[in-house]
């Protein structure tokens, strides 16, 4: 069955109109006579929005009780059953309900994906998990709900639907995005002006890459070399030598001055090792790219001008950076260089030359590189086996007569090692067996013919043509010994780059995939997992065949696709197209093959884990709760029970005293038992994101004494200065009175009998912050985010002080209204508890959420 494809509306900001965009594809393809459903939409209550929902097909939701209330969600069953061409899904990001089929709605969609469903969906820039840090610190508001950047990636389409600031935030003022009571907190928090900016720019970036690899496919499958400059990317290339660091500084300044430009380091390590550069010195580099915002890429080529375009070309990139030439005048006229070939051969792409200290000082090249045995050496030597020997013979016929046959040997015995060590074995055999004909011919009697008078000459001319063989053999021997640990070098380098990116924490499936996709010149990596079971007809079936993660151009569907691949395991292989690759650049691909299938492995056991984490964080709440009842609420129990046990026996003849004893008993049992109800069912309601807010302006001057009162006996440890012309601030009343009930409680429990609990307020800016201090033994800066933690008691020296919720649910609840609870040293010993809440004046009060 062909699997459906993915179109996402990415949003720049909520309120934008994506969900709007999708419903208006929706009913575009119902009038050109497609099967399109409604699978799971919401309106949020926009009349336009649910407009567009008249005359379409609406797949019921499923219900879904939890914790005594009842939710709707995706039905996906419902939705495969009806097996419609296209399902409009709305918010990719959405967490399910606890019990629901997946945990993550894009895991549904995923399901609907492989029944063969087109779906329609949507999601914010903001639950993107990459940027959702970077969210959080613009706006000060946290995301809990994210989705894999690599969901929306492996969309077939991706649409950017965008909307200027100014254009957005009138929408919101005419009440098309929120209700008209939360428009003013909106604009003036999370709608300001600044984070619409930052996050519109947020989503065209992250749309420009996702753009980027499309154009990469695009150009991978139709074979376009030449460079598109649809945006600009500036390569420099590295040798490993001092000069680097001038480079890359240059480069950065040159991208610098295009926004958004990238920013690419090269290296190219030659197959012969003629290119190595000082390990330590490429490191060094590498770090400083990375610290300038470049990335680090390393080739293997043995051609390193065609290396280096090839690389440039396959990234589209517009510029490259090299260095003025280290090679001397001499050497320059002998061969034009790097430099001077990229130039010539780079086509559309922009080429600098770059001067540094270390231009034409010479370059000194690894002492083992010199006996390799490259192209331009095995010339040189058929050169001087060709035209050397004829040339010495010329030159010894002229000084024949103060010669002697054993000096003229010599002489040629001298040619035919150079040309040995110059070309190898078989230029040097050819000038032994030539020089020694000319020595025959021309230098031992009797002269002009191939005849030898003298029995000790033929020993001569034997030895000369054995010493020749015997040295080109060596030669030969230490070349090749020489091009292995060459390659041996260049493989390691590769390898050790590879366990770099590692150790940086790059080993993501994509990533490997595209680091050995440029190491090798690839048009396209794909790693492929079986689907069933192995069949010994398999590698040519792409039905049997699933794409787990690919690189570059059009992928493999299945191994025999592919130019050359690797099984990794009994279901997972590598494949790979561009050129075949020989037995050492396989052994290397054979290490990147392994290396993926360990980041695999991890990545499948992170999502495995993360998938555990709701329910381990379930069963450490059911656990804790189990101990709660166990002893925190039965303690107040039996107290109330054996104090109306003893009120209800009519055998006692009790006083008026005795009996208003038992009754105070019995109450503050119960009101205990009350309040460790109330925070245990807050808590819950917290940890399952279903806790109710009315958020309104509140006085503190009014709820700070009715917190008081609340405390009962302990009220009187209480000193309060709140001032009166303190502005109201944005809160759940009845929320908020219970956070500072925890807090006083908690302070009075810790202070000691004689010292009082101080509860002060002051407003500074847009927020008001409330302190609760006390003179306890305070709390070690290390612990103050342990004792936030449910179920958690400083120390947990006893099992007398509560559940230890009061301070994770004040939290939870501070954080819930739009404040911050945080802990702090009282100066002279103690702990101060500071509240923070938004003012209530409409121009600064904070929006209960932001939702798309």
């Amino acid at each position: 069955m062909t699997r459906g494809r993915l179109r996402v509306y990415l949003g720049s900001a909520p309120g934008v109109g994506k969900t709007y965009a999708m419903l208006c594809e929706g009913r575009r393809g119902l009038e050109r006579g497609r099967d399109v459903v409604v699978g799971f939409v919401e309106t949020h209550g926009r009349t336009r929005t649910a407009a567009l929902l008249d005359g379409v097909e609406v797949i019921p939701r499923q219900s879904m009780l939890y914790r005594g209330s009842t939710f709707t969600e995706l039905d996906v069953d419902a939705v495969i059953a009806r097996a419609p061409r296209v399902a409009l899904i709305d918010e990719l990001a959405h967490t399910n309900v606890p019990g629901s089929r997946n945990v993550k709605r894009w895991q549904d969609i995923d399901d609907i994906l492989d029944a063969g469903i087109d779906v329609i969906s949507t999601v914010n820039i903001q639950h993107l998990e990459s940027v959702n840090d970077v969210v959080q610190e613009i706006t000060g508001v946290p995301q809990r709900e994210t989705v894999p950047d690599e969901v929306v990636r492996r969309a077939d389409q991706v649409e950017l639907v965008d909307m200027s600031p100014e254009a957005l935030r009138r929408r919101m003022a005419h009440g098309n995005v929120y209700a008209p009571e939360k428009v003013d907190a909106a604009l003036a928090n999370y709608f300001r002006v600044g984070n619409l900016t930052a996050l519109r720019e947020l989503a065209l970036l992250w749309v420009a890459g996702k753009v980027d690899d499309q154009l990469d496919r695009y150009r991978a499958d139709h074979g376009i070399a030449a460079t598109w400059e649809a945006r600009e990317r500036v390569v420099v290339a590295l040798t490993g030598g001092p000069e680097g660091d001038t480079l890359v500084r240059r480069a950065a300044r040159i991208a610098a001055r295009s926004k958004g430009a990238d920013l690419l380091a090269v290296h190219v390590t030659s197959s012969d090792g003629l290119a190595g550069g000082d390990p330590a010195t490429l490191a060094r580099q590498r770090t400083l790219v990375e610290n300038m915002g470049g990335t680090y890429h390393q080739v293997v080529g043995d051609d390193i001008p065609g290396a280096l375009l090839e690389f440039a070309r396959g990234v589209n990139a517009t510029q490259l950076v090299l260095g003025a030439s280290r090679r001397g005048r001499f050497a320059q006229i002998l061969s034009r260089g790097v430099g001077v070939e990229t130039t010539a051969r780079s086509g559309s792409i922009d080429v600098h030359m770059i001067t540094h200290a270390e231009a034409k000082k010479g370059r000194r090249r690894p002492s083992r590189s010199r006996a390799a045995l490259t192209r331009k050496r095995r010339l040189t030597g058929w050169a001087m086996a060709v035209a050397g020997m004829p040339l010495l013979t010329a030159i010894l016929s002229v000084f024949r007569d103060e010669l002697s046959l054993p000096s003229e040997i010599l002489f040629f015995l001298v040619m035919t090692v150079g040309v040995a060590l110059a070309g190898g074995m078989w230029p040097a055999i050819t000038a032994a067996v030539g020089g020694s004909l000319l020595l025959n011919w021309y230098f031992t009697p009797p002269i002009g013919e191939f005849t030898i008078s003298d029995p000790e000459n033929l020993f001569a001319l034997v030895v000369f043509v054995v010493v020749a063989v015997a040295v080109s053999t060596i030669v030969d021997i230490a070349a090749r010994r020489t091009r292995e640990a060459a390659r041996a070098r260049a493989d390691a380098e590769v390898l050790s780059t590879l366990a770099g990116h590692v150790l940086r924490g790059e080993a993501a499936v994509p990533s490997l995939l595209s680091r050995l996709r440029e190491t090798f010149g690839l048009s396209s990596v794909t790693l492929l997992e079986h689907v069933g079971k192995p069949g010994p007809e398999d590698q040519a079936q792409p039905e049997s065949w699933r794409i787990v993660a690919t690189s570059g151009g059009a992928p493999c569907t299945s191994p025999s696709s592919g130019d050359t691949d690797v099984t990794i395991d009994d279901t997972l292989v590598l494949a790979v197209r561009g050129r075949l690759l020989d037995a050492s650049d396989r052994r290397v691909l054979e290490a990147f093959a392994a290396e993926t299938a360990i980041a695999l492995r991890q990545q499948r056991l992170e999502e495995e884990a993360e998938l555990a984490k709701p329910l381990a964080e379930a069963d450490r709440m059911r656990t804790a709760l189990l101990a709660a009842v166990s002893h925190d609420l039965r303690t107040p129990l039996a107290s109330a029970k054996a104090a109306v046990e003893s009120l209800a026996n009519t055998e006692v003849d009790w006083s008026d005293e005795d009996r208003a004893e038992l009754l105070e008993t019995a109450d503050e049992s119960l009101a205990k038992l009350d309040r460790l109800v109330a925070n245990l069912l807050d808590m819950s309601r917290l940890q399952a994101g279903v806790l109710g807010l009315a958020l309104e302006p509140v006085a503190l001057e009014e709820v700070v004494p009715r917190a008081v009162d609340d405390l009962g006996p302990f009220c009187d440890r209480i000193d309060g200065d709140i001032p009166v012309d303190l502005p109201e601030v944005v809160a759940d009343p009845a929320l908020l009175e219970r956070v500072l009930v925890n807090l006083m409680s908690n302070a009075v429990r810790y202070s000691p009998p004689d010292q009082q609990v101080v509860v002060t307020a002051s407003w500074h800016g847009e927020n008001v912050e409330v302190r609760v201090i006390d003179r306890g033994p305070g709390i070690p800066p290390e612990a103050h985010d342990r004792v936030f933690l449910p179920f958690q008691r400083l120390g947990d020296r006893d099992n007398h002080s509560g559940v230890g919720l009061g301070l994770a649910l004040s939290r939870g609840l501070a954080e819930a209204m739009g404040g911050t609870l945080v802990p702090d040293e009282t100066p002279g010993g103690g702990l101060t508890m500071t509240l923070t809440l938004p003012l209530a004046t409409p121009a600064r009060s904070r929006p209960v959420e932001e939702s798309a």
